[in-house]
């Protein structure tokens, strides 16, 4: 029974090479990118989070759900989002998620979770490049561009 142990296993498949994706070289980039995996049908009425994750050259090797939450909120796992970063081997990441009233001003929790996430990333030597919330038009707030990084 002693070298019986439980095994967690969290899978990365490329489906597309990471050296062959295309470079986040901007906020409007990765809004864009963002923008494209959003399912267009939830997006006006639940507030979902998501995680990009990129190489040393800010290349794309995945945009991760991380949580689904209500009309209002979504809740986020630091351990799961560490856990996801960590199996990926990514150094950067950015991190998104949608207002559903189409309102592209941060809260204050917003500002919160986003230095926690900061904070925590420095212990995995993980750089934070952004924060950007969506709205279902389309239109992005980065928290980078606006002096909140």
């Amino acid at each position: 029974m002693k070298d019986k142990v439980n095994e967690i296993s969290v899978s990365y498949k490329e489906k597309i090479r990471t050296m062959e994706s295309k470079g986040i070289k901007s906020s409007e980039d990765a809004a864009k990118l963002f923008f494209e995996s959003w399912n267009r049908d939830t997006i006006g009425f639940q507030e979902t989070f998501k995680v990009l994750l990129l190489n040393n050259a800010n290349k794309m090797k995945g945009v991760y759900q991380l949580s689904t939450g209500s009309l209002t909120g979504t809740m986020i796992d630091m351990r799961i989002l560490f856990a996801v970063i960590i199996k990926t081997l990514s150094v950067g990441v950015i991190l998104a998620h949608n207002h559903p009233s189409g309102q592209l001003k941060p809260s204050e929790a917003d500002k919160r979770l986003t230095q926690k996430i900061q904070k925590a990333s420095k212990f995995f030597d993980v750089n934070v490049l952004d924060h950007l919330i969506i709205v279902p038009n389309g239109h992005y707030y980065s928290f980078a561009d606006n002096g909140l990084m």
